[in-house]
């Protein structure tokens, strides 16, 4: 139990480290250093140090990015401003006074820009551009009442030029504020920023999810094959089996169905056998032939008597023993002899007239 809760501190302190109970189970020693590793190191797998200084880097390159980005978004809208008085100029709309603000901005502009690439008070043993320095360019400014009269109109058209910005990123964003008014505009227009942040937050959670959905996608469809084969087998299996059951049970029901049904079919023949025979004899046959059958017992019962005293006439005769046969010869020769003389009379009977 208390493995499975260090276990599940590791992973909570450790997101980052692949580890399972069995690993900690063999190696006790490694458990306790993991412990050790999670009081001092992040998620992340830096130390608590290491993190506080990427914190402070982190905010510096932050703020820097936002002076650099406010610097660049008000030089490419001067930038804007310059190329629609030119294009104006080439045009011949331009009045006496965009052509004075076009002039000395260009020059502030260009006076700005070359700065830029001269080094700085710090670098004094660095090589200047051609030996010029940032004094030299100074004296090639507009005169001091110029340049705060192009600052003052400089401000005003920065404003206009970003509240137009702001309204356009309004209405691509959000399209139906294009019917509200200009200061409810404005109102939504201030918290955009803070919108597309919480949509870019959001829009970031969206894709950690979906990659830990795909993560997990790939996990399954690499499990899923293995599952689906093994289920496949436990289906092959048991159709197997309950096959083999259902054969037998529906052999064993055939054979049921076929002796009854040979039953069946004896029984039919019998009543078959039984109603020929009811319809060959009728009552009047039968009476018939039990008059016959009665008759015949009476004649095989005479001739059983007429048997039995034949047979004691010959057991008497026999007891005579060699007499008896020679009479018996005798007897015979002279009943021969009486019946050659019949046939000899009969004969002379029907030849005398």
């Amino acid at each position: 139990m208390e493995l499975s809760r260090n276990l599940q501190y590791v992973k909570e302190s450790l997101p980052l480290l692949q580890v399972e109970e069995e690993d900690l189970e063999k190696n006790p020693q490694f458990a306790k250093l993991l412990l050790e590793f999670c009081e001092v190191l992040e998620p992340s797998g830096a130390t608590v140090c290491l993190c506080h200084e990427l914190d402070e880097v982190e905010t510096e390159l932050r703020l820097q990015r936002k002076i650099w980005l406010q610097s660049e978004v008000i030089h490419r809208l001067v930038q804007e401003m310059l190329t629609d008085l030119e294009v104006k100029k080439q045009e011949g709309k331009i009045t006496d006074d965009e052509k004075k603000f076009q002039d000395v901005l260009q020059q502030c502009l260009l006076v700005s820009e070359c700065s830029r690439l001269l080094p700085s008070g710090s670098e004094m043993d660095s090589v200047s551009l051609l030996g010029l320095h940032k004094q030299d360019l100074q004296q090639t400014l507009p005169s001091e009442t110029d340049v705060l009269w192009v600052r003052e109109r400089l401000q005003m058209q920065l404003e206009e030029a970003l509240r137009k910005k702001c309204f356009t990123f309004l209405s691509f964003h959000q399209p139906e504020t294009d019917e509200e008014s200009e200061v409810l505009r404005a109102a939504k227009a201030l918290r955009l920023a803070k919108t597309l942040r919480d949509e870019k937050r959001r829009l970031r959670n969206e894709r950690e999810k979906h990659q830990e959905m795909m993560a997990t996608l790939e996990k399954q469809q690499a499990t899923y094959p293995s599952v689906l084969l093994r289920c496949l087998s436990l289906l092959r299996q048991a159709a197997s089996d309950l096959r083999l059951k259902a054969q037998s049970e529906l052999d064993k029901m055939n054979v049921e169905y076929l002796e009854t049904k040979s039953n069946a079919l004896f029984l039919k023949l019998r009543m078959e056998e039984l109603q020929v025979l009811t319809d060959t004899y009728t009552a009047e046959k039968v009476e018939i032939h039990k008059h016959i059958r009665s008759s015949l017992e009476a004649a095989v019962k005479s001739e059983k008597t007429e048997l039995s005293a034949s047979r004691q006439i010959l057991a008497s005769y026999e007891f005579l023993g060699t007499q008896f046969e020679e009479l018996v010869k005798e007897y015979t020769q002279l009943r021969d002899k009486i019946k050659d003389n019949r046939w000899a009379i009969e004969e002379l009977s029907k030849t005398v007239p």
